[in-house]
């Protein structure tokens, strides 16, 4: 269903009979119909909950699939690369499976086929929301003496950890349960540590969908992380 979204979102493209934010929100509904109508004949006794379409009815399940059908719809109204869709499965508010596609790089990494995250090399690398970077995470990288790499998607970060090209995904300030859900069971499969940047566990399918700050990084870079969050949330 990723690669399939993620196909349709570049033919939408390709046509060049929109831009920018009508290009944006275009894909978004166009990707969306597709994942929720795929899902609704193939798993027709579980519910959805997607940026396009928060239900009350998920909250009286225990399988409930959490997708974002244009995760970075900004970067790809702008024609950038750094945007994905994710496809998410949550059992008892757990991530348990995902697919993230990142369709202009060609690529799909899911919990169906787990890879073994690459191992950071030299300086730490951060990653960070090119347009609005997280306070929080500044002031830890500035810690961690970690370079910042700014980036669109939280899907293309969170991905950009297990694939090496960055060892820190730190955000707060604002996301929703559909922006990491997969992400994160991606991430999990691929043996990284994802929690809040408490610590705590990432629950998903509550009542309030805002999950307002996330970790993605290297298990043994989890703890020198969380304690940088501390040490600057005491400033």
């Amino acid at each position: 269903m990723a690669v399939a979204a993620g196909e349709l979102l570049l033919g939408v493209r390709r046509s060049e009979l929109l831009s920018g934010k009508a290009l944006g929100k275009a894909g978004d509904h166009i990707a969306n119909t597709l994942i929720v109508d795929a899902l609704s004949s193939a798993r027709p006794d579980d519910t959805v909950l997607s940026e396009q379409e928060v239900k009350p009815e998920r909250l009286l399940s225990n399988r409930v699939w959490i997708v974002d059908p244009l995760d970075g719809t900004r970067e790809y109204g702008e024609g950038r690369t750094d945007w994905a869709v994710h496809v998410g499965f949550v059992h008892d508010g757990r991530a348990v499976a995902g697919a993230v596609a990142l369709p202009s790089r060609g690529q799909i990494l899911s919990t169906a086929h787990a890879v073994s995250a690459a191992c950071p090399r030299g300086r730490l690398r951060m990653l960070v929301s090119r347009t609005r970077p997280a306070t929080e995470a500044v002031a830890v990288a500035e810690l961690l003496d970690a370079e910042l790499i700014p980036m669109g998607s939280a899907g293309v970060k969170a991905m950009s950890v297990l694939l090496g090209e960055g060892d820190i995904y730190l955000h707060s300030g604002g996301q929703y349960e559909w922006d990491s859900c997969a992400p994160v069971a991606v991430a999990l499969a691929a043996g990284l540590h994802a929690s809040r940047i408490d610590g705590s566990a990432l629950r998903y399918n509550r009542q309030n969908p805002l999950l307002p700050d996330l970790l993605i990084c290297r298990p043994e870079l989890a703890d020198a992380v969380l304690d940088a969050v501390r040490r600057v949330q005491l400033r």
